[in-house]
C-alpha cells in the first residue's frame, strides 16, 4: 500500500512503473494524483437501499426482490406482514390488510412482508417533524413541523449484528424498536439530489454501490472509523460487574436487549445495552469483539460536550493517530468543518457565531441549560465531532488549542470559502464536512427533503468554484440508521474483503463527483468501507496508514475507471395499500 501511495504523489513515468507494481493500474493512479482538493460530506443514518436503491444501473431495489428481502421473527419463521411502531404507519390510522399470526400475539398491518416506499405514507410536506418538545418516537401528522421526518430507528453495535445475521440481511425488524419500518425506503428519483443529477449540466458524478460502514452500530463509532480507522478503547474501564461496570451483556443470541418482537434467550436471561463490548471470557467466541472497546456513544471529554455532563460519563482523551496527524505531519493544510460548531464550542469571534458580545447565549434555538460562551444549538450533534475526542487537539495546551483552532472550524466558514473561490480557489486540500442535525438528513430529529437540499447547496457551492476543476467530492453517511439493505456486507456469510471483530456493517450511500470521470454518470461497483476515504488521502499524499483495515481497503482511485453500471431493470411495483 506504501508503494501505491508513491504511486499518487510523483506521477511520470516512475509512478507508472510503481503502479505496474503495486497492481493498480496506471491511469487510474494518475486520475488521483490530479486531485489536488478533496472534500468530504459526512451524512446521516440512511442504507443504500433506503435511499438510492432505485438509482438506475446499480445493484440496488429490483434486485431485493430474491435477495435477502423477507424479515423473520426471533424463531426463524418469516412474518405474514410487517408490524409498525411508526404513529403514521399503524392500523389504524392506515386501514388493514395483513393479518399475521406467525407470532405469539396475532397483529394487523397494511404492509406485507416486503420493501415499502416511505413518500406514498408520509410526504417531504407532512408536518411530522418534532418541535422542541417533542421526542424522536414519531410525531402524529399536523402535530410537528412540516418535513416528512419519521421515527428514529435503534442503530447500535451488537443489534446491527443481529439484524445482519450472518449476511442473511433478515432479522433488521426483530431486531430494531422501530420494527416494520426498517424495510421503508425513500423513493430515489423524488430526492432533491437525484433532480439536481439529472438536470443540465449537472456535474460528472458516481454512484458507488458497494459502499459499507466501517463498523457496526451508530454514528459516535463510525466517525471514530472515519477518522482514526480504530475504535476507541476507555483506559482503566471497571470491569467488576457493578454499575460502574459499563460492559455489554449478552443473552444467548449475542443480544443486549429486549425490543417489541425480542424477548432475551433463556426467559431472564441478563441483558445490559452499554457503551463498551462485552468483557473477554472462555465463553465469548473468537468473532465477536469483547474487552475495553468503545462502540456505542459515549461524550468527549472536551468542551464541546452537553450541558452539566459528569466527567465520570465523558471518555478520556483518546492518543491513537487520526488521519488529521498524517496530514499534519506531512504538511497538508485541512479542516473539519462542522455546523453550529463556533457557537458550541465557544468561538465567538468565529463564522457562524450567531450569540452576540453579552454574558449569555442570545441565539433562540440555543440548547437548555448551556453556559455562555458554550452555545450549542439544540441540534447540535456533540458524538459526531470525532477529532475532539482526541488529546491533540485539548484546548488547555498550547498546541491542543493551536491545532484546534487551526483545523477544527464551523461550516459557515466552508460554505464563504467556497463562494469566494468563484476566482480564486481558496479551498484547503482537504477538507470534511458535517452538517448540523438539522440539515444532517437524520431520521427522527431531521427531514430527509431539507437535509437533501441542504446537500444540493453544498454540491453547488463547490462545482461553481473554480477549484471543482481538481476537486473530488465524496459524499455518504457514517451508518444504516437502522434501516434494512439487502446486500450482504464482506465478512458475512461468503462475502469477501477486509473485516474484523468491528465491521464493515451495512451498506451505505456513496456519491462521488469529479470532472475527470470517463462518464457523466458511473457506477463504482468496488467494494468500499468507510475507511476507503482516509486510504484515498494516504495514497493520494504517501502518509503511513492508520491501522490495518485501512491498509487493505480498496482507495477511491477506482471511481476513474467505473463504467455506466449494470443493465437498467425496472423496480418491483411498491408492496402498499391504500
Amino acid at each position: 500500500m506504501l508503494r501505491a501511495a508513491s504511486v499518487y504523489v510523483r506521477g511520470g513515468a516512475i509512478g507508472v512503473a510503481l503502479a505496474l507494481v503495486a497492481g493498480i493500474a496506471p491511469a487510474h493512479a494518475a486520475s488521483l494524483a490530479s486531485v489536488t482538493h478533496f472534500v468530504v460530506i459526512y451524512e446521516e443514518n440512511h442504507s443504500f437501499d433506503n435511499l438510492y436503491g432505485g438509482w438506475e444501473r446499480v445493484h440496488g431495489l429490483a434486485d431485493a426482490a430474491a435477495e435477502h428481502s423477507v424479515q423473520v421473527s426471533q424463531n426463524g419463521t418469516p412474518y405474514s406482514c410487517l408490524p409498525q411502531t411508526e404513529v403514521n404507519l399503524t392500523s389504524p390510522p392506515l386501514p388493514t390488510t395483513c393479518v399475521d399470526t406467525t407470532t405469539a400475539v396475532r397483529f394487523e398491518s397494511a404492509f406485507k412482508n416486503a420493501p415499502f416506499t416511505i413518500d406514498d405514507y408520509i410526504s417531504a410536506h407532512d408536518e411530522t417533524c418534532p418541535k422542541t418538545s417533542q421526542p424522536a418516537a414519531g410525531v402524529v401528522k399536523g402535530a410537528g413541523l412540516p418535513g416528512g421526518c419519521t421515527r428514529d430507528f435503534v442503530h447500535r453495535f451488537y443489534q446491527e449484528q443481529f439484524q445482519i445475521h450472518g449476511g442473511r440481511q433478515d432479522r433488521y425488524l426483530t431486531g430494531s424498536d422501530a420494527t416494520g419500518l426498517v424495510m421503508g425506503h425513500y423513493d430515489t428519483h423524488r430526492l432533491p439530489i437525484y433532480r439536481y443529477l439529472h438536470s443540465a449540466g449537472h456535474p460528472r458524478y458516481a454512484i458507488a454501490d458497494a459502499v459499507f460502514q466501517a463498523a457496526f452500530g451508530g454514528s459516535f463509532l463510525n466517525h471514530q472509523w472515519l477518522v482514526a480507522a480504530a475504535t476507541p478503547v476507555l483506559a482503566g474501564a471497571v470491569s467488576d460487574g457493578s454499575t460502574r461496570d459499563r460492559h455489554s451483556v449478552l443473552d444467548a443470541n449475542g443480544f443486549p436487549t429486549s425490543y417489541p418482537y425480542y424477548l432475551p434467550e433463556p426467559e431472564g436471561a441478563d441483558q445490559k445495552d452499554a457503551p463498551l463490548t462485552v468483557r473477554c471470557g472462555s465463553d465469548v467466541p473468537a468473532w465477536r469483539a469483547c474487552g475495553d472497546y468503545v462502540v456505542n456513544t459515549m461524550l468527549p471529554f472536551f468542551q464541546p460536550y452537553p450541558p452539566g455532563l459528569a466527567d465520570a460519563k465523558r471518555l478520556p482523551p483518546l492518543t491513537n493517530p487520526t488521519i488529521g496527524d498524517r496530514l499534519n505531519r506531512a504538511g497538508i493544510d485541512w479542516a473539519w468543518y462542522s455546523g453550529g460548531w463556533s457557537n458550541a464550542s465557544g468561538a465567538h469571534d468565529a463564522p457562524g457565531w450567531t450569540n452576540g458580545d453579552g454574558e449569555a447565549c442570545s441565539d433562540a434555538h440555543t440548547a437548555r441549560g448551556a453556559v455562555f460562551p458554550n452555545c450549542p444549538n439544540q441540534l447540535f450533534q456533540f458524538h459526531h465531532q470525532p477529532l475532539n475526542y482526541f488529546a491533540a487537539f485539548d484546548p488547555h495546551t498550547p498546541d491542543g488549542a493551536a491545532n484546534r483552532a487551526a483545523h477544527l472550524r464551523d461550516e459557515a466558514e466552508f460554505i464563504d470559502l467556497a463562494h469566494r473561490s468563484r476566482k480564486s480557489c481558496e479551498l484547503k486540500p482537504v477538507s470534511f464536512i458535517k452538517p448540523i442535525g438539522a440539515e444532517n438528513e437524520h431520521p427522527g430529529y431531521a427531514s430527509e427533503a431539507h437535509g437533501n437540499n441542504h446537500l444540493v447547496e453544498l454540491l453547488r457551492a463547490i462545482s461553481a468554484s473554480t477549484c471543482a476543476r481538481d476537486t473530488l467530492i465524496i459524499v455518504t453517511y457514517d451508518e444504516f440508521g437502522g434501516q434494512w439493505d439487502h446486500v450482504s456486507p464482506p465478512g458475512q456469510g461468503n462475502e469477501r474483503g477486509p473485516h474484523d471483530v468491528f465491521g464493515p456493517g451495512t451498506r451505505i450511500p456513496a456519491l462521488l463527483i469529479s470532472p475527470r470521470l470517463r462518464a457523466p454518470f458511473v457506477v463504482d461497483t468496488t467494494s468500499h468501507d468507510t475507511t476507503s476515504i482516509v486510504a484515498t488521502l494516504e495514497h493520494r499524499f504517501g502518509l503511513e496508514p492508520l491501522g490495518p483495515r485501512d491498509a487493505a481497503v480498496n482507495d477511491y482511485a477506482s471511481v476513474f475507471a467505473a463504467g455506466p453500471g449494470r443493465a437498467a431493470k425496472v423496480p418491483a411495483a411498491p408492496a402498499h395499500t391504500q
